[in-house]
């Protein structure tokens, strides 16, 4: 499939997906998968840069893979949000105009949110100075978002080390913090219908749910809400952090967030061992109904499979389509496929996002 931004191209782009989508899913008796397609164009909340030096003057460049010598310079960019092709000249004009931004500077990152939040990371291959910071001060101002300064070993934040997103889903309005270098999703017309499809797919329940690899709280805000209790975990310190301040920020009260990986979770559960990063809370207290999981591409690895078939009901989001198959393999003789969906998250790739409602037999 074409990598070629045609806006033209994207139907039949998008219906190649869910053909491919209906196929994987089909030995395990899925129904039809609804679909939520992607904006044409302007879709990308964020995007990174390399530096190309020709006729004495920087230039936004990406590379072919395999062509590292080989830049496509680049003025603007039609997939990434109208803020950051907002800003890619004037952030250009700014380095070209200032010896102090441009002095071996390699590598610039946006991030924007629907909200009209945005950041940008600098990267550079030298010392950051008291007049490069002076210059990232006037640069901050001048063009209304926070500047993030990097060289070895070294940041230097100018405003915020995070963008604020609001993504309403189910007729309420959720605060974000998305921390500088952390995931966030990349396409947030699609994330928010994804959302939103979760919410629904969860439903209305009665007992508790366990999340797996909760990131920022992207999904723990809203099935909070639909939900006794949430236990949910993720490894990565910023992540947690992260959502520790989403969950106040929202006033969301009915979840306790540990710092473990699945295979320790598993572990606990199991009582094999105690772990001092569950002191305080009572396993056996919670009425586990559902397990949420958004694993990495690679999926769930077979110890985290088992650990989801002893719940009644497993949604799974999934950015690897072929991975998710074999997951549900693993689960088809307890578990059956009652809803699934297609997120196109990545137009103009191969790259699909999906997810299924998978419910005891």
């Amino acid at each position: 499939m074409s990598a070629v931004f045609d806006p033209t191209q994207y139907d039949a782009q998008l219906a190649a997906k869910v053909a491919r989508l209906r196929e994987l899913l089909a030995p395990f008796g899925a129904p039809e998968p609804a679909v939520f397609d992607s904006p044409r164009a302007h879709y990308r909340l964020r995007a990174e840069f390399r530096l190309w030096r020709e006729d004495g003057q920087r230039h936004y460049a990406m590379f072919a893979p395999g062509e590292k010598h080989k830049a496509i310079l680049i003025d603007d960019f039609p997939i990434a949000s109208e803020r950051i092709n907002e800003l890619m000249p004037r952030l250009k004009a700014a380095w070209q105009g200032n010896e102090d931004l441009s002095n071996r500077l390699f590598q610039v990152e946006f991030l924007t949110t629907l909200a009209g939040d945005a950041m940008i990371t600098l990267c550079y291959h030298r010392p950051l100075d008291d007049a490069w910071e002076a210059a990232a001060r006037q640069l901050a101002a001048d063009l209304s978002v926070s500047v993030i300064g990097r060289s070895k070993g070294k940041r230097v934040v100018i405003g915020r080390d995070y963008a604020v997103e609001k993504l309403t889903i189910a007729g309420r309005t959720f605060s974000y913090r998305q921390p500088e270098g952390a995931f966030t999703q990349p396409n947030g017309a699609v994330n928010q219908k994804m959302l939103g499809w979760a919410v629904e797919a969860m439903g209305e329940r009665a007992d508790d749910l366990l999340e797996l690899y909760c990131g920022n709280g992207n999904f723990t805000l809203p099935l909070a809400t639909r939900a006794r209790q949430v236990l949910a975990t993720e490894i990565s310190k910023t992540s947690v952090n992260a959502a520790l301040h989403n969950l106040d920020e929202n006033a969301i009260d009915n979840v306790r967030l540990v710092r473990l990986s699945a295979e320790e979770l598993t572990q606990a559960l199991n009582e094999v061992r105690p772990f001092r990063r569950l002191e305080g809370i009572d396993l056996k207290a919670y009425d586990f109904g559902t397990v949420f999981v958004d694993p990495p591409r690679a999926g769930m690895d077979p110890d985290t499979c088992e650990l989801t078939r002893r719940f009644e009901r497993i949604l799974y989001i999934s950015c690897n389509p072929e991975t998710l198959a074999q997951n549900i393999a693993q689960l088809q003789d307890s578990h059956r496929v009652e809803r699934c969906a297609l997120f196109d998250q990545f137009p103009y790739t191969h790259h699909m996002e999906s997810g299924v409602l998978l419910v005891r037999r």
